[in-house]
């Protein structure tokens, strides 16, 4: 019964999207939602989410400066930077690089770079994160990923490559959005929404359960918790938060 309430409404939803499916068929919403709708629908729900789960990244980022190389320098890369939302919350003097698939962020990255002079800006990369071959190994004291993990093409990919540039030593920062229990409320419309929510929002995936990644990955030592951040009339509410190190 649950399984046919699901498909029905999952139907139903697929037919008031249909102006974007059809889009996506003729090969003119992926380049319009990647370089336009994304870009700025991202900082709305960045704005919108930072509200929500500020209190939590301070939390997060506070022993940053724990894990800054013998020199005392901090040398920080971010997986999907978005525009910018967690530059606040990064020490004073880190070295931050930028990376991103989509290039086509540069307004609200700019602003957010201009509000937070406390920290240095090394580069802005255009890569996956499955593929951050322009870093060099063990060159970065942390790395940072928030709300990236549900649209990469490969999660473990991506943990292999924040394994390998990062010093002995060196930690992951993470918060995620990922799936409800599988007896939630949240969990049975968040499979009604999945094939849309995927489409709509660039390939996010409501329905990954990223902790198990993030177990199997070979970390030396986890700090990994469950939280809800309240973002009332969405199914992203279920999260993970923590830090890992190599």
């Amino acid at each position: 019964m649950r399984e046919a309430s699901i498909l029905f409404l999952r139907t139903c939803l697929t037919l008031l999207a249909m102006p974007i499916y059809l889009l996506s068929f003729l090969g003119i919403w992926e380049p319009f939602c990647k370089k336009v709708f994304f870009p700025y629908v991202l900082e709305r729900i960045a704005g919108f989410h930072e509200k929500k789960s500020k209190k939590q990244k301070q939390d997060l980022f506070r022993n940053l400066p724990d894990f800054a190389s013998p020199s005392g320098e901090l040398r920080l890369l971010e997986i999907g930077t978005g525009c910018g939302p967690n530059f606040q919350f990064y020490p004073p003097g880190c070295r931050v690089t930028c990376t991103d698939i989509n290039p086509n962020f540069q307004r609200g990255l700019s602003k957010n770079m201009s509000k937070n002079q406390h920290i240095h800006y090394e580069q802005f990369l255009v890569s996956a994160g499955e593929d951050l071959s322009q870093v060099p190994s063990g060159s970065v004291d942390a790395v940072v990923c928030t709300l990236v993990l549900c649209s990469v093409q490969s999660v473990n990919d991506t943990l292999k490559e924040v394994l390998r540039v990062l010093r002995p030593g060196g930690a992951f920062y993470f918060l995620e959005h990922v799936a409800g229990d599988h007896s939630s409320w949240t969990y049975f419309w968040q499979q009604i929404c999945y094939p849309t929510w995927k489409l709509v929002f660039a390939g996010c995936c409501l329905n990954r359960e990223t902790w198990k990644n993030l177990e199997q990955a070979k970390f030396s030592e986890l700090s990994l918790q469950h939280i809800t951040i309240a973002l009332p009339g969405t199914p992203i509410q279920p999260h993970i938060i923590g830090f890992a190190v190599k």
